[in-house]
């Protein structure tokens, strides 16, 4: 169960990578003329992904990518969300719950307003 774990945890790591990094990669792609950023199904997978997470943490509800691991890991659901143990972990400092719903609130904003100053490109 330990290896299925890690599987999810390592799918879970590359999620958050792409919400992460793909809001600096259209702004980065956008000055550089790269056309790959104003892709329309690259950038609605993008806002769904963070749009997800977004609503998630606003109702309360445990990510099921850290729930499942964790009952992968030990048998019971933890307490924290993936981000808050992980960021938790790297600084030694546990910040409440409302700083990571406002972050990923914040983020999926960020994004939603990345379309009108990067618009993706209309269908032809």
């Amino acid at each position: 169960m330990l290896a299925l774990a890690d599987a999810v945890l390592t799918v879970h790591a590359l999620l958050a990578a792409f919400i992460v990094c793909g809001l600096p990669a259209i702004w980065i792609g956008s000055l550089l003329s790269w056309r790959w950023v104003r892709n329309r199904t690259f950038r609605f997978a993008h806002l769904f992904a963070i749009g997800v997470v977004a609503l998630l943490s606003v109702l309360d509800i445990a990510c099921p990518l850290t729930v499942l691991e964790d009952w992968l890991r030990t048998g019971a659901v933890g307490s924290q969300g993936c981000i808050q143990r992980w960021v938790g972990r790297l600084l030694f400092y546990d910040l409440p719950a409302w700083v990571f719903t406002l972050a990923y609130v914040a983020f999926a904003l960020l994004v939603l307003m990345t379309w009108w100053r990067v618009p993706p490109r209309q269908r032809t």
